[in-house]
C-alpha cells in the first residue's frame, strides 16, 4: 500500500471510528429514552385511569348515600335528581315497604346484570362489564348506583390519560404499540387494558444514517484531500532526491505551503545548492590536483634535479591539504642533520631566500621534525614546537621514506621530513590529510631514493672502478665545460697528461694484481697532491689527467713537480708474486702540460698539446714533465728556465710511446 493510502486509511479510521461509535452511542439512546418515555407515559395514564375509575366509585357511592339517607318518600326525587346531574346512569332503590318505586331492581344483587361492584369487585369478570356499582344500605332498604360502562366512558378515560382504554384483556400490542394490563381491584374496579403508540425512532435513526453517511463522504474526500497535500511534496521530494542522486544538481523542489513540508522542501533546496557549490568547489579542486599531479608527474620523469622536483612535491601537498605553509628536509648523508630543501609560506626567520633556507640545519631527535626523522612515525598536533622550528598555529609532519626493497629490511630508510603548517579552513590537520600527506611523501621518497640512485649509477658509470678517479668519458664532458668557463670569464686552464714509467715492466714482473696495486696508490697520491677545485681523470691503462681550473703554466708546473716529487720518493709496497723480489716497487711518472688559450683554443687541442707534451717528457728520459709549445699568433717564448723549456721538434707517433 502507498503512503497515500496508508495516510487515507488512518485519517478514515481516525475521524469515521468516532462517528460511527457516536452514532451506535446515540442510536442505543435514542431507543432507551423512547422506551422509557413509553414506560412512563404507561405509568402515568394508569395514575390517570386508575384515579378516575376510583372518582367515579365514589361518586357513584356518594349518590347512593345521599338516596339512602333520605327519607323514603324523596328518594325517588333525589335519585332523579343525581341521575339528571350526571352522577350516575342510574340509581335503583330497593325498598319491600314501597315496592312501586319505578327503579327498583328485580334483586339486590350489585353486580347483577354486568355490573362491577366498587368495593368488592369480581376479579374473573373481563370484558362483560357494562356498569359500576356501589351499593347503600339502610334498614332493609338497598339503593345500588350505577354507572354506565361504554365507549364514551372509555373515551373520556383515554383522553384523560392519553392512551386508548379497554375493558378486558385486549388483543397484543399492534407493531408500534405499548400496552399495559390493569387487574380489577377494590377502588379499581374495571379490568382495563392501556395502549399508548410507542415512541417510534426511525425518522431519528434515517437523519442519523444520513449524518453518518455524509460525515463519511466528507471524511473520504477530506482524507483524499490531505493524503494528496500530504504525499505530493514527499513524492515531489522522492523524486528530486532520486534526479540528485542520478547527478542532476539542479533540480529544485517547488514549496506549495510554509509549513513542514515546505520547510522540508527549502531545506532540501538549499542543501543541493550548497551541494552543488561543494561539488563545483571538488572538481576545480579535482582539477587543479590533477593539474599539480601532471605537473609532479612530468617532473618526475623529465629530472632528476631535486631543486626542480621537491618544491612541485610541496606545492602539490599545500594545495591538496589546503595548508598555508610547508617545508621538506633532507637527512644530509655526510653527518645525518636534517637539511632545508625548500619552503614555501614560512614566516618569521625561516622567511629565506632559498640559498638561504639551505644553510638551515637541524638535528635529528630533536624537536617535532627531529623526532619524526629519529621515529619515522608522523606527528601533528597544535603545540609542542621546537624553538628552531617554523612558527604556527597547527602542524602535520610525515618521514620522507625510501621505498622498500629487500636490501632495506622491514623499517625502510628515512630520508627527511615534510611538514605542513596551517591548515586553511580548518583548526587542526585531519585524518585525509594524514594519508594525502603520505602519498606525496612516498613521492618524495622515491623522488629521492631514484635521484641519488641516479646519482650513484651516473657516478659508476663515469668513474674507475679501480682508482675511484673519474673516467675518459667524463674527462671530455668537464673539460669541455671547463674550457667554455675559462673561456668566457677570460682566465686560464692547464692541463696536465701523467703517464707511470715502465709500467708493463710492473705488470710482467709483480704481476697485475701488484700493477693494480701501484695504480690505486698513485691515484691517491694525486688526489693528496690536488686542490678541491681541480679534478683528477684515469684516461686509461696507466695513463691520466688532471684539470687545474684558473691556472697558469707555471702553476701547471709547480703542480706537475709536486706530483712527480709523490711518486718518486716513496715506492708503493706490495706483495711480491714470487721470493726474492722486493716488497716496494719505485715508481715515476712523466707529465706533459698545456695551458688554456695558450695551446690550444679547443678542448681537443688543449688535451692534444699536453698528450704531445707528454710524449716530449717521455722521450727527454722519463720522470720529468714538459711544457706543451706556445700555438698563439703572438709566438712570445715562455719565461720558464731551460729545466721547464717546451721541446722542439717532431715528436714519434702515439703508438710508439715507452712504457
Amino acid at each position: 500500500m502507498t503512503l497515500r493510502g496508508r495516510l487515507t486509511s488512518a485519517f478514515l479510521v481516525v475521524v469515521l471510528g468516532p462517528v460511527l461509535l457516536g452514532s451506535i452511542f446515540v442510536a442505543l439512546t435514542v431507543g432507551a429514552v423512547s422506551r422509557e418515555r413509553t414506560t412512563e407515559r404507561l405509568d402515568h395514564a394508569a395514575s390517570t385511569v386508575s384515579m378516575a375509575v376510583g372518582a367515579i366509585c365514589r361518586q357513584l357511592q356518594a349518590s347512593a348515600d345521599a338516596v339512602a339517607v333520605v327519607p323514603a318518600g324523596d328518594r325517588k326525587a333525589v335519585a332523579d335528581q343525581l341521575v339528571a346531574r350526571g352522577l350516575a346512569t342510574e340509581i335503583n332503590v330497593t325498598d319491600p315497604d314501597q315496592p312501586n318505586l319505578g327503579r327498583a331492581a328485580t334483586t339486590g344483587d350489585p353486580v347483577a346484570n354486568g355490573r362491577q361492584d366498587c368495593a368488592n369487585p369480581a376479579t374473573g369478570v373481563k370484558d362483560q362489564v357494562t356498569a359500576l356499582a356501589a351499593a347503600a344500605y339502610s334498614r332493609e332498604v338497598t339503593v345500588i348506583a350505577a354507572q354506565q360502562v361504554d365507549a364514551a366512558l372509555l373515551d373520556r378515560l383515554g383522553t384523560a390519560a392519553g392512551v386508548a382504554v379497554a375493558i378486558g384483556a385486549g388483543p397484543p400490542p399492534a407493531a408500534g404499540t405499548a400496552g399495559r394490563e390493569l387487574s380489577a381491584e377494590p377502588g379499581r374496579p374495571l379490568p382495563l387494558t392501556l395502549t399508548v403508540p410507542a415512541g417510534e425512532p426511525r425518522a431519528r435513526y434515517l437523519i442519523l444514517l444520513l449524518i453518518v453517511l455524509v460525515t463519511a463522504v466528507v471524511a473520504v474526500l477530506a482524507a483524499r484531500w490531505l493524503a494528496r497535500s500530504t504525499t505530493r511534496p514527499l513524492g515531489d521530494l522522492a523524486w528530486a532526491a532520486d534526479r540528485v542522486a542520478n547527478g542532476d544538481l539542479d533540480t529544485r523542489v517547488p514549496i506549495p505551503r510554509p509549513d513542514e513540508l515546505g520547510r522540508l522542501a527549502g531545506t532540501f533546496n538549499r542543501m543541493t545548492r550548497e551541494l552543488q557549490s561543494y561539488v563545483q568547489a571538488l572538481t576545480a579542486s579535482r582539477d587543479q590536483l590533477r593539474r599539480h599531479l601532471a605537473i609532479l608527474g612530468d617532473t618526475l620523469s623529465s629530472t632528476h634535479d631535486l631543486d626542480r622536483i621537491l618544491p612541485v612535491i610541496l606545492r602539490t601537498a599545500m594545495t591538496a591539504t589546503g595548508a598555508r605553509a610547508g617545508l621538506i628536509l633532507l637527512t644530509d648523508p655526510t653527518d645525518g642533520r636534517l637539511a632545508a630543501r625548500c619552503g614555501a609560506g614560512l614566516t618569521g626567520a625561516w622567511d629565506l631566500s632559498p640559498a638561504e633556507l639551505s644553510q638551515r640545519r637541524l638535528s635529528p631527535g630533536r624537536g617535532l621534525l627531529g623526532r619524526v626523522a629519529a621515529t619515522g612515525m608522523p606527528l601533528r598536533g597544535t603545540a609542542g614546537r621546537a624553538p628552531d622550528e617554523p612558527a604556527c598555529d597547527s602542524y602535520l609532519a610525515v618521514p620522507i621514506c625510501a621505498p622498500p626493497d629487500e636490501d632495506s629490511g622491514p623499517e625502510p630508510a628515512v630520508l627527511g621530513v615534510l611538514a605542513l603548517y596551517d591548515r586553511l579552513g580548518g583548526p587542526v590537520f585531519e585524518d585525509a590529510d594524514l594519508r594525502t600527506l603520505r602519498t606525496f611523501a612516498g613521492q618524495a621518497g622515491v623522488a629521492v631514493h631514484n635521484v641519488r640512485v641516479h646519482e650513484e649509477a651516473q657516478r659508476l658509470s663515469l668513474t674507475d672502478p679501480l682508482t675511484g678517479l673519474w673516467n675518459y668519458r667524463y674527462l671530455r664532458e668537464v673539460l669541455r665545460r671547463e674550457v667554455e668557463r675559462a673561456s668566457r670569464f677570460g682566465r686560464m686552464l692547464t692541463v696536465l697528461v701523467l703517464d707511470l714509467d715502465h709500467f708493463k715492466e710492473v705488470n710482467d714482473t709483480y704481476g697485475h694484481t701488484a700493477g693494480d696495486q701501484v695504480l690505486g696508490e698513485f691515484a691517491r697520491r694525486i688526489r693528496i697532491g690536488l686542490r678541491e677545485v681541480d679534478v683528477a681523470f684515469r684516461q686509461g691503462g696507466e695513463e691520466f689527467v688532471v684539470l687545474l681550473p684558473e691556472t697558469d703554466a707555471y702553476g701547471g708546473v709547480i703542480v706537475a713537480e709536486r706530483l712527480g716529487a709523490a711518486v718518486r720518493d716513496w715506492p708503493v709496497p706490495v706483495d711480491p708474486r714470487r721470493p726474492g723480489l722486493d716488497d716496494r716497487i719505485p715508481i715515476s711518472v712523466s707529465i706533459g702540460i698545456a695551458v688554456f688559450p695558450e695551446h690550444g683554443a679547443t678542448a681537443q687541442e688543449v688535451l692534444d698539446a699536453a698528450d704531445e707534451a707528454l710524449y716530449a717528457a717521455k722521450n727527454a728520459g722519463r720522470d720529468t714533465y714538459r711544457l706543451a709549445e706556445r700555438v698563439s699568433p703572438a709566438g712570445a717564448e715562455g719565461h720558464l728556465d731551460a729545466a721547464t723549456a717546451t721541446t722542439g721538434g717532431p715528436h714519434p707517433p702515439r703508438h710508439g710511446r715507452g712504457r
